[in-house]
């Protein structure tokens, strides 16, 4: 069985060296690994850090945007290029610890789901902005009501899937749109997702955090649209 590990990335010369070198460190017993990097048009130092670790790394698939795009369509690209049987996105940045993988990766491998996600509101965790917690829980409340199901965390990085469960659907959102759209579609599938409590190390805005509180207003819309005029 092989793992696709799909990292969008844009300005991140920080840290994709470290990202990088922490999720080949996770053991995975009797799962091939396969890493999917999507540069979406960095303009700091990554691409050249890109270019360094793909020749001492051969797991290692990197593909440019020429322009920048947006979060979901550098997902969007890494999922078609991924080979692998199940599919998981990892950030760029280091808020997300990979040795929570194999956490995710125990559900589907026991046959008790098709789709896991993440909750950063179960685990252990650094806790993040007080407006960024309101707005996160607003939209999943907004979510749960909608499409009839108890998640915790949209929004959450780590969404793993096998390649059964995500037969069928076509992802259009380029950017912050991406975590509702694929969530509604799984569940417009009848896919009921399952979620397992991760450690989460949240970054500031000084450090690189990218999304907006205006980011949450096409999150919303995201999730009205789907509902009511699609």
């Amino acid at each position: 069985m092989k793992l696709s590990i799909v990292i969008p990335v844009y300005n991140e010369e920080k840290t994709i060296k470290e990202i990088i070198k922490r999720v080949l460190a996770v053991k995975m017993p009797k799962i091939e690994k396969e890493l999917v990097v999507v540069d979406d048009c960095s303009t700091d130092g990554t691409r050249e850090i890109l270019s360094n670790l793909k020749k001492k790394y051969s797991k290692i698939k990197i593909y440019y945007h020429q322009q920048n795009q947006g979060k979901g369509a550098a997902v969007r690209d890494g999922i078609k290029l991924a080979t692998g049987d199940l599919v998981i996105i990892q950030d760029a940045d280091l808020e997300y610890d990979p040795q929570d993988i194999p956490k995710l990766l125990k559900p589907i491998l026991e046959g008790k789901a098709q789709v896991v996600y993440g909750s950063r509101f179960t685990g252990e965790r650094k806790n993040m902005l007080f407006w960024h917690w309101v707005g996160n829980r607003l939209l999943t409340l907004v979510l749960n009501i909608l499409y009839d199901t108890t998640i915790s965390d949209m929004e959450v990085c780590y969404k793993l899937f096998t390649r059964k469960a995500f037969e069928g659907i076509t992802l259009k959102e380029n950017r912050w749109g991406f975590d509702p759209e694929i969530t509604i579609k799984f569940l417009k599938k009848g896919i009921r997702i399952y979620e397992v409590p991760i450690s989460y190390s949240g970054r500031e805005f000084w450090e690189g955090k990218k999304i907006k509180w205006k980011d949450g207003f096409r999150i919303l819309w995201i999730l009205l649209k789907y509902k009511f005029f699609s």
